[in-house]
């Protein structure tokens, strides 16, 4: 074996391994990554050539989290790791997004990028090293590639700039964002803030490049170590430069024209297509099938060009606004009557309705990743039917871009939706974009904060989203940076860069490069005039609604909840769950009971209406109820004895009521006074000390007759035992043996 290692050391003296030649050698490229007992293993693989009719990077990342590695069994019936979860495609997604851009254009080999977790430990974060390793594994290969990349993440902690932080690190960030770059460019940024300023952001992406450079650094030494300096040779495309020129010749002024109508999409895209058969129709009959891939490549790049040089010569945009103007925007609120929160929020040819749901914490989702479980109290999801682009297809399962954007959505709004002791609910809002022209991700976010205003959430401030592009000109220096962008923008341009806040500051980003060279001033002008946008985004939504409603809706079920204390929680539940089962199954609600970290339970009780309600929270305040001593209790008897009757005076707690406490005067029979099932007001006289017995009295609330006279009672002769009880007397000595509660 030709074992090759490198070594990356962080700032903080932890190392990062990479290691080639050991495990998976029949894959094009393979790589293990090290740090500390977390590992990950990525290969790559190639096609030989490309197939016939491709003319794009058909590129495939995977990465997958194997329970092994942590030392855990899958969940499930099957005990093995199944379809990827969504933190899973997440990340892939993210490796995604930063190698994809650096394949060569007539690059058309299919290429699997497969990422495993086959080691961890409970405080190193994988998911910030998966791009490491997958641009590594890349970097030995013969697979062409403009790299190396490497993937951080950065987090600001107590003020500070950490480079991938631990799990526990984090949770006290302020700044969480993942960096992807080149030792040149940035090339993608994606994370969550807490209403954090531009300029912070900005130092944010800046630090992690200076990181980032050390990894590429490694990686090309790395290169140069396993001799794969030279990539393979290819052809994937052929041309006809002919044909370019005549493409270009017969369209470009057309196309130019058909850009510069300000029409809508769909008008657009079929004068652009009408455009193009007709072309197609100067082609001898018999060349058209061969040449009509070529023609639609060369036809894109005209339209490309066309619309990108209107944007920069004239200013104007294919639907006619400036760089810097929003399209038209309305919304509206408490659309669906029978959702808990709902509303539409519509900017250009792109809307989205969203609704809110307000649950229990039973209703929270559930996660048990390798390295990750608990529950989540918020959770956004996107839709994107093909109906809102006007496509004629079946709606099949959720798809990667679906919980990408849903994802987006989840960060911009998380910083601002309360969570536990300040909202008991557990909170799901769903985004379904019913027609979408660019940026549904940030009208998600829009729609979210207006639903859940609408809804009664009482989120800390409103949040707006807006999609920013960029068009630029090397050879000439030009670039226009667009406000609010179109579809066809972020498809034709050099940058797609979302960013979300309140009007305080930013809480979510993701942002796409295309192009080499993009400059922090440029990103800096792009920032503010995101915020610009933004603000004027807030403006229209604060038209609709500007705070959430004082109250929930008629129809959504209210929660009550109160703290008691940890040694009660056992008896609220009963022995397995009996008395908790019959609190529900009694009053009809629905109770979940928390440990918190200070020692105290959280009970929720969640119904339909408060006289239900009200009653479980009674019987749940009797059970943590502490009796006390010469208080009065209005009790319930539930046995009776031949010397008194045991009467439960709060849930769960019964004393006994002696039969000379019965009332004043000789009682024969308790059966004479006193029945079962009767309600009987008694003081509590006495607790024992060391057996928490306690004895109650009826006879100290009533009147004592006048002229009353104690009876003297017969003292017992010593020795005396009680003689044993009647033939069928089954007696109750629960009142001698109950320990206490």
């Amino acid at each position: 074996m030709n074992i090759v290692k490198k070594t990356i050391e962080l700032s903080d003296g932890r190392v990062i391994e990479l290691e080639t030649g050991k495990l998976a050698k029949q894959a094009d490229g393979s790589v293990v990554l090290k740090m500390g007992k977390t590992m990950l293993l990525a290969a790559v693989t190639c096609a030989k050539d490309a197939k016939e009719d491709v003319d794009f990077m058909p590129l495939q990342v995977e990465y997958k989290e194997k329970f092994a590695a942590a030392g855990r069994f899958p969940g499930g019936f099957n005990k093995r790791e199944g379809r990827a979860t969504d933190a899973e495609i997440l990340v892939a997604r993210l490796v995604d997004r930063a190698l994809r851009p650096l394949f060569p254009d007539d690059f058309h080999a299919e290429v699997y990028v497969t990422v495993n977790l086959i080691s961890a430990d409970k405080e190193t974060m994988p998911d910030a090293l998966a791009g490491l390793a997958a641009s590594a594994a890349l970097a030995v290969s013969d697979i062409p590639f403009n790299g190396p990349i490497s993937e951080v993440r950065v987090a600001r902690i107590d003020g500070n700039l950490v480079i991938n932080p631990t799990f526990s690190e984090l949770e006290k960030a302020d700044i969480d964002i993942m960096v992807a770059a080149t030792y040149d460019n940035i090339m993608m940024v994606e994370g969550e803030m807490k209403e954090v300023s531009e300029a912070d952001m900005l130092a944010a992406i800046k630090f992690a490049h200076e990181e980032i450079k050390k990894h590429c650094k490694v990686q090309m030494e790395l290169t140069e170590a396993v001799g794969k300096t030279e990539k393979r040779v290819y052809c994937h495309e052929e041309n006809d430069e002919e044909l370019r020129e005549a493409v270009k010749k017969f369209c470009y002024d057309r196309c130019y024209a058909i850009a510069k109508a300000g029409t809508s999409k769909h008008e657009r895209t079929d004068a652009f297509d009408a455009l193009k058969e007709e072309f197609m129709e100067t082609i001898p009959e018999e060349e058209r099938e061969a040449k009509a891939m070529m023609v639609s490549r060369y036809y894109h790049d005209v339209e490309k060009n066309a619309m990108r040089n209107m944007i920069l010569d004239e200013g104007v945009r294919l639907d006619g606004r400036s760089t810097t103007e929003i399209r038209p925007i309305w919304c509206e609120v408490d659309y669906l009557p029978g959702a808990h929160g709902s509303a539409i929020f519509t900017r250009g040819e792109t809307q989205s309705l969203s609704t809110v749901t307000l649950g229990t914490k039973l209703d929270m989702k559930e996660m048990d990743e390798v390295l990750v479980q608990g529950t989540e109290q918020f959770v956004l999801h996107y839709n994107f039917p093909p109906f809102s682009t006007g496509e004629a297809k079946a709606q099949r399962g959720v798809g990667r871009r679906e919980i990408g954007h849903g994802n987006l959505a989840l960060r911009a709004l998380k910083a601002v939706v309360p969570v536990g002791e300040e909202n008991p609910y557990a909170v799901r809002v769903v985004s379904d974009i019913l027609e979408s022209n660019g940026s549904s991700s940030m009208a998600t976010v829009c729609a979210g904060t207006l639903a859940l205003m609408d809804a009664g959430v009482k989120i800390k401030k409103p949040v707006a989203g807006i999609a920013m592009g960029l068009i630029s000109d090397n050879a000439s220096g030009r670039l226009a940076i667009l406000s609010d962008i179109l579809g066809d923008e972020d498809h034709l341009g050099d940058m797609d860069f979302k960013v979300t806040g309140t009007k305080d500051g930013i809480t979510a980003t993701q942002m796409d490069i295309k192009v080499d060279g993009l400059s922090y001033e440029v990103l800096e002008r792009a920032l503010e005039q995101a915020r610009q946008g933004r603000m004027h985004i807030m403006g229209e939504m604060m038209k609709c609604i500007s705070e959430p409603r004082e109250d929930y809706k008629p129809h959504v079920p209210r929660i009550v909840q109160i703290i008691i204390p940890g040694e009660f929680i056992g008896a609220v539940i009963g022995t397995g769950g009996k008395v908790i089962q019959e609190i529900q199954k009694t009053t009809g609600t629905t109770i979940t009971i928390t440990e918190n970290d200070n020692g105290t339970g959280s009970v929720d009780i969640f119904g339909e209406n408060k006289e239900s309600m009200d009653a479980a929270l009674n019987w749940i305040k009797g059970i943590v109820t502490v009796p006390e001593v010469g208080q009065v209790y209005k009790g319930k008897v539930v046995s009776i004895l031949e010397f008194g009757a045991f009467v439960q005076i709060l849930p769960g707690k019964e004393g006994l009521l002696h039969i000379s406490e019965i009332e004043w005067g000789k009682v024969e029979k308790v059966e004479d006074v006193l029945k079962v099932g009767d309600e009987v007001e008694v003081k509590l006289l006495e607790i024992d000390s060391k057996t928490g017995k306690m004895r109650l009295s009826r006879k100290a609330l009533l009147e004592k007759p006048e002229g009353y006279v104690e009876p003297e009672r017969r003292p017992r002769p010593e020795g005396e035992r009680r003689g044993p009880r009647k033939d069928g007397q089954k007696g109750d000595r629960r009142g001698h043996d109950r320990k206490k509660n």
